[in-house]
Parts: C-alpha cells; sequence; structure tokens
C-alpha cells in the first residue's frame, strides 16, 4: 500500500511538472520580439482570443480565430509552410493553441508571452 501511495504522488508531479514544461517545436518570445517581426510576410499572425475580445482591442495583422474554433478553422486559415505567430490576452490560450497547432502538423510555432496585456 505505500508504495501505491509513492506511485501515486510522483504520477502527480510528473504530471505537473510536464504541464510547465516548454514544448518541442514551440517558441516563446516576448512583445518587444513580437515588434520586430511584426512587418515578416513569411509568418502568419493569429488571434485566439474572443471575437469581443479581439473587436475591443487587437494588433493590425493578426487574425482573429478563437481557440475554440482553431481545431476546426486551422487548415482552412493557416499554411504549414509558415511560421505562425499566436498570442492572447495573458499568454495561457495562446500556449494551449501552440500545442494543438503542434498536434496538428505545423511546424513552426511562436507563441507571445504575457500576449496583449504585455502589449502596452
Amino acid at each position: 500500500m505505500q508504495y501505491l501511495n509513492y506511485l501515486i504522488i510522483a504520477l502527480l508531479i510528473f504530471l505537473i511538472v510536464k504541464r510547465f514544461l516548454p514544448v518541442k517545436g514551440i517558441t516563446n518570445i516576448s512583445t518587444a520580439e513580437l515588434k520586430t517581426i511584426l512587418n515578416d510576410k513569411n509568418k502568419q499572425f493569429v488571434d485566439v482570443r474572443t471575437p469581443g475580445e479581439y473587436k475591443g482591442n487587437h494588433i493590425r495583422g493578426f487574425k482573429n480565430i478563437p481557440l475554440q474554433q482553431l481545431g476546426q478553422k486551422a487548415a482552412k486559415e493557416l499554411s504549414k509552410e509558415k511560421e505562425v505567430v499566436v498570442i492572447c490576452q495573458s499568454g495561457m490560450r495562446s500556449k494551449q493553441a501552440s500545442k494543438l497547432l503542434k498536434k496538428l502538423g505545423y511546424s513552426n510555432v511562436i507563441n507571445v508571452k504575457g500576449g496583449m496585456s504585455a502589449w502596452y
């Protein structure tokens, strides 16, 4: 019984640590670094916030594809040959979106740390 408790604790620790480790193939950049690549025509820019958040304030050049719709819309609206830069409000949804895009076969994904909150 003691070993089972240790096994469960080890599994929980593993899952928690794994959640915070960076995913291979996803680059994290700051908003300052984002400013230097905004005019790059070889990149696709995606804002995964809700349409209401996007309307309230967004960065020119970013396409709004809400996180909940990204799985269905990615194949139609994004090219796998170009890098995809993903942003949200705080960086949490964009991190999820980056992982999803990776699973869908997008090889070059960039997540903007801090999101729109860090943009100002």
